[in-house]
């Protein structure tokens, strides 16, 4: 059974940086794509970025690309958000998620198409 384990979040001013990470556990992830979505008080869970487990190729949400990067680091079974130049609207709950997406197909945007999810970590951006 696939666990994955959110940590990292907490407050942080505009402007600032915050890494979050990901603990994945349960399987071996080599078909895996594994993404970070978020989820602000009132609104639909989003996509943030995602990044193919086996090859380290990466998709970001256009919103946030130049500010978000997403990593992983395979011997530590380890994905990870590092987010720079924060903003208030950044402020939502971020989670972690896996998907066994083939090699070629379109990056999956949509969080129907996650399979495992993490419990979620707060991001509190103030200004």
């Amino acid at each position: 059974q696939v666990q994955l384990v959110e940590s990292g979040g907490g407050s942080v001013q505009a402007g600032g940086s915050l890494r979050l990470s990901c603990a994945a556990s349960g399987r071996t992830f080599s078909n895996y794509v594994m993404g970070w979505f978020r989820q602000a008080p009132g609104k639909e869970r989003e996509f943030v970025a995602v990044i193919r487990w086996n090859f380290g190729n990466t998709y970001y949400a256009d919103s946030l690309k130049g500010r978000f990067t997403i990593s992983r680091d395979t011997a530590k079974n380890a994905v990870y958000l590092q987010m720079n130049s924060v903003k208030p609207e950044d402020t939502a709950v971020y989670y972690c998620a896996a998907s066994r997406v083939p090699y070629g197909s379109r990056w999956p945007i949509n969080d129907k198409e996650y399979d495992d999810w993490g419990q979620g970590t707060q991001v509190t951006v103030s200004s």
